[in-house]
C-alpha cells in the first residue's frame, strides 16, 4: 500500500476529517428523512388497517344486535340469551359475543358466545358504564343509547371491545374482536420499512462516499501539491480540468506556484553570485594581503628605529593588517560552509590536550582556568575544534574578562566543554543573536576589534560534527557557552550530513 493511500485512508478515518463529516451529514439527512417517511406510512396504514377492521366489526355487530337481539321476548331466558349469541358470533367477521338481560328486577342472566374466551371480567368497567348510562334527548340525539368501543389489551394481545344496548328494555350486547392479526400485519409493514430504513441509509452512505470523493479527490491533490511545494519542490503543478471552484483553486495554485519558484530561483541566483564574489575577493585579497602583512611586520621589527611620529602609525598599520587577514580567513571560512564544501578530517583526539594546546598557542595560561581529566578521548576535527575554542575563549576574555574558566567533562556519548567568564554578562535582548554574522551587541561601535564572524563560525564547527552550542548568562555573574559534541563523529562524515564531505585521501580541508 502506497504512502498517499494509506495517507487518504487515515484522513478518510479521523472524526475530524471533511469526508467523514460528508459522510455523517448525508447518512443523518437520509436517516432522518427515511425515519420520518417510514413513521408517516407506518401511521398512516396503522390507523387504515384498524379503522376498516374497527368499521366492519362495529357495523356488522350493531346490524347483528338489530334483527337478532332485538328480536328477543322482553324477559328472555338464559337459553334464548345463549342461542342468540352463539348466532350472532356464528353470523360475525371474527368476534364473540356477551349478552346480558334481566329475567327479575336485580337478577341479570348472560349468555355467552364463547364462555372461554369472552367473560364479562374482559369488559372494562369504563366501556360498562358508558353503554349502560341513557342518553339525554334532545334535537341532535334521538336514542337513548349509543354504541360505544374501546381498544384494551387481554393477556398481551390487542382487541376491540363495543357495547351496546338495546332501546326500549332490550338485553345489553357486547362484543370481542381480536386484533392479533392486524397486529402482526402491523409488525410486517413495520419490518419492511425498517428494511428500507437501513437500505436507504446505506445507500445515503455509499453516496455520500461517491460524493465525497468526486469533491475532495481535487482538494486531496491540491494538499499533496502544497505539502511537496512545501518540501521544496517548485516545479510542482496541477493539472487543470473544468470550471468549477476547483479548477479555479488549481489555476490560483498553479500561479502562485509559478510566481513562488521564479522568486525563489532569482534569489537562490543573487545568493549564489554573492556567495561566488566573496570567495573570488576573499580569495584575491589572499595574495596582496600576505604580501603587505610581510611587509607590515618587517615595519613592525624596525618600528623602534624609526620617528617618534611614525611609529603609532606603523603599529596601526600592522594590527588593522592582521585584523584585515583574519576577516579575509573567516569569510572564506563561511563561504565553505555556505557552499558546503566544508570537511571533517577526524582524529583520535585527548580533549585535555587540545584544550591545553589551543590556549598555549594563544598565551592565555594566565588568564584561563582549565578543569579537564587527561585521557577522555574522542573522535573528532582537532582543527575545528581548535577554531571553535579560539572563539569562544578569546570572546570571553575579550567581553567577560579574566579570569575565564573552560570545564571539560563527558556525558554519556556528548563532549560537554563549559566556557565561563566573570564579566557583567550578555543582555537579554542580545542573547538570541550572538551566534548571527556580522552581529555586535552595540551599535555604536562599529569599529570593534571583532569581525562579527567569530561565534558563527563556531557554531557551524559545531553543527558540521552534529552538535551545537548555546549562549546563557551564570545566576551569579558572566555569560557561559557550552559546546556540545558527539564522542565520535565518524557518523556524521560517513553519513555526509548537512554541509558535511568525507575527507580527500589527503585529509584536506
Amino acid at each position: 500500500m502506497t504512502t498517499t493511500l494509506k495517507r487518504s485512508l487515515r484522513a478518510g478515518l479521523r472524526w475530524t476529517s471533511l469526508r467523514m463529516r460528508l459522510v455523517v451529514v448525508f447518512a443523518l439527512v437520509a436517516l432522518v428523512a427515511a425515519v420520518s417517511a417510514s413513521g408517516i406510512a407506518y401511521w398512516l396504514n396503522r390507523e387504515a388497517v384498524l379503522t376498516r377492521t374497527q368499521d366492519a366489526a362495529l357495523d356488522d355487530f350493531r346490524r347483528q344486535m338489530q334483527d337478532t337481539a332485538a328480536a328477543l321476548p322482553t324477559r328472555p331466558t338464559k337459553d334464548d340469551l345463549q342461542r342468540a349469541a352463539g348466532d350472532m358470533a356464528a353470523g360475525s367477521p371474527g368476534y364473540d359475543v356477551l349478552l346480558e338481560a334481566e329475567r327479575e328486577r336485580g337478577k341479570p342472566i348472560m349468555g355467552y358466545s364463547d364462555l372461554d374466551t369472552f367473560t364479562r371480567d374482559d369488559v372494562p368497567e369504563s366501556l360498562q358504564r358508558q353503554v349502560a348510562r341513557k342518553q339525554p334527548l334532545t334535537s341532535s340525539n334521538d336514542h337513548e343509547y349509543h354504541l360505544f368501543w374501546q381498544r384494551t389489551s387481554i393477556a398481551g394481545t390487542p382487541y376491540l371491545v363495543a357495547g351496546t344496548r338495546i332501546i326500549g328494555g332490550g338485553p345489553t350486547g357486547y362484543m370481542l374482536k381480536s386484533l392479533d392479526q392486524e397486529r402482526q400485519d402491523l409488525n410486517s409493514l413495520a419490518w419492511s420499512l425498517g428494511i428500507a430504513t437501513a437500505l436507504a441509509l446505506i445507500g445515503s452512505a455509499l453516496l455520500a462516499q461517491a460524493a465525497a470523493t468526486t469533491v475532495l479527490r481535487p482538494v486531496q491533490r491540491l494538499g499533496d501539491a502544497a505539502r511537496k511545494l512545501g518540501e521544496g519542490k517548485l516545479d510542482t503543478r496541477l493539472v487543470v480540468s473544468g470550471t468549477d471552484e476547483l479548477a479555479d483553486l488549481s489555476r490560483t495554485f498553479n500561479r502562485t506556484a509559478g510566481s513562488l519558484e521564479k522568486k525563489v530561483a532569482d534569489m537562490s541566483a543573487r545568493e549564489e553570485a554573492s556567495r561566488r564574489f566573496v570567495a573570488d575577493m576573499s580569495h584575491e585579497l589572499r595574495t596582496p594581503l600576505t604580501a603587505i602583512t610581510a611587509v607590515a611586520e618587517v615595519l613592525e621589527d624596525e618600528a623602534d628605529t624609526l620617528d617618534p611620529m611614525i611609529a603609532p602609525a606603523v603599529h596601526l598599520v600592522v594590527s588593522e593588517t592582521r585584523r584585515l587577514n583574519d576577516l579575509v580567513e573567516n569569510l572564506m571560512e563561511v563561504t565553505r560552509f555556505d557552499a558546503g564544501t566544508a570537511r571533517l578530517v577526524l582524529d583520535d583526539v585527548d580533549v585535555a590536550d587540545q584544550v591545553t594546546a589551543c590556549i598555549d598557542a594563544r598565551a592565555w595560561l594566565d588568564a584561563v582556568d582549565l578543569d579537564a581529566e587527561r585521557g577522555m578521548m574522542v573522535r573528532l576535527d582537532p582543527r575545528r575544534l581548535d577554531v571553535i575554542l579560539a572563539n569562544l575563549i578569546g570572546n570571553a576574555l575579550k567581553h567577560g574578562g579574566s579570569p575565564v574558566g573552560v570545564r571539560v567533562r563527558i556525558e554519556g556519548e556528548e563532549l560537554l566543554i563549559e566556557v565561563r567568564d566573570h564579566g557583567p554578562g550578555i543582555p537579554e535582548d542580545v542573547l538570541p543573536h550572538v551566534f548571527d554574522r556580522f552581529y555586535k551587541a552595540s551599535a555604536s561601535r562599529p569599529r570593534s576589534e571583532g569581525s562579527g564572524l567569530g561565534l558563527s563560525i563556531a557554531m557551524e564547527n559545531a553543527h558540521i560534527h552534529g552538535g551545537d552550542i548555546s549562549a546563557a548568562n551564570s545566576p551569579d555573574c558572566g555569560a557561559v557557552f557550552t559546546l556540545r559534541l558527539p564522542r565520535d563523529a565518524e557518523g556524521i562524515a560517513r553519513n555526509d550530513g548537512p554541509g558535511v564531505q568525507a575527507p580527500d585521501e589527503n585529509g584536506a580541508t
